[in-house]
This record gives C-alpha cells, sequence and structure tokens, in this order.
C-alpha cells in the first residue's frame, strides 16, 4: 500500500482516491461507528442464488481499502463480497469489487457520500449502493435502475441475495 495512505491514517484521516480525486475525511466518531456495527449486524444471506445462479456467501467488511479496476483506491464504511478473500488477498488492499457497499454520512463530508459516492460505485460495477444518514434516518438505496429514497429502519434486499437493516 502506498506510504501517503499509511501516513493518513496515523493522522487521524481517511483518504481515498475516486477517479483520480483525492478526499480525504477525519475519522469517524462514536454514532458513525454505532450506525455501522449496528448494520453488520443484520447482514445475513437469504435462501438464494445470484443471477449467475451461485450462492453469495455475504462477507462484509468495515473501513478496508478496496482497489477499483480504474485504479481508485476506497474505504467503504462497509463491503459486501459474495466470497471469502484468498490468504494472500488479506494484507493488501482489496481488488474483488464489491457487490454491494454501505456508506454511513458523517457531519461535514455529507457530498462525498451523498455526490461523489454513488456514480463513482456504479461506474465500477457495485450492484447496490446504500448511503445512510444517522442524524436525519434518511436512507439512500442506489442501483443501475435508479434511487429509492427510505426512512429508517427499513430491511433492504440485495441484489447478491443478502439483506440488511438499515
Amino acid at each position: 500500500m502506498d506510504e501517503k495512505f499509511l501516513r493518513a491514517d496515523e493522522l487521524g484521516i481517511r483518504l481515498e482516491i475516486a477517479n483520480g480525486l483525492p478526499i480525504w475525511e477525519a475519522h469517524p466518531v462514536y454514532r458513525h461507528q454505532e450506525a455501522v456495527d449496528r448494520i453488520r449486524g443484520t447482514i445475513i444471506l437469504l435462501d438464494q442464488t445470484d443471477s449467475n445462479g451461485s450462492q453469495c456467501k455475504c462477507i462484509h467488511a468495515a473501513d478496508v481499502y478496496v482497489s477499483f479496476p480504474n485504479g481508485s483506491l476506497k474505504r467503504p464504511d462497509i463491503a459486501i463480497f459474495c466470497r471469502e478473500l484468498a490468504e494472500e488477498e488479506k494484507d493488501e488492499a482489496i481488488k474483488i469489487v464489491p457487490e454491494a457497499v454501505i456508506e454511513v454520512v458523517s457531519r461535514g463530508y455529507e457530498a462525498k457520500d451523498l455526490e461523489v459516492g454513488p456514480a463513482f460505485y456504479l461506474s465500477q460495477g457495485v450492484k447496490d449502493i446504500i448511503i445512510f444518514d444517522p442524524y436525519t434516518l434518511l436512507v439512500m438505496h442506489v442501483r443501475r435502475g435508479g434511487t429509492k429514497r427510505l426512512v429508517s429502519p427499513v430491511e433492504i434486499l440485495l441484489e447478491c441475495g443478502c439483506k440488511c437493516v438499515v
């Protein structure tokens, strides 16, 4: 991993690069992490297969670097994958495009999650993008077919066959 990303962590900031644009934000506050943990605790696999006929394993990770095909490097609050990572993949940025991404809005960084994030993730092949604002309880569920605006708590079925409560 690039040295600047490791240094950013030491300084208490999260550094990302989306479509060549460097984006930074302060490490999240307790309310943010509480929402992430609560949502992760609800992610389960439904008894169904995805569009390719295989069953997703609903592996989820919080705040890990994902290296996207276009060279962007992002740290989704929650990334959901259909397969477990191989041992050699666990010590570097994840190179698998997540099936779904869940972002929890932080005060002062709303534009990053509400404006930049959804279009970026869609362009990289993420099927479900969920943005949750813990201050207003707004939930945006973005897919290629459009955006739904919901109010938390709400159960969301993901294209990969997983579900969560946001």
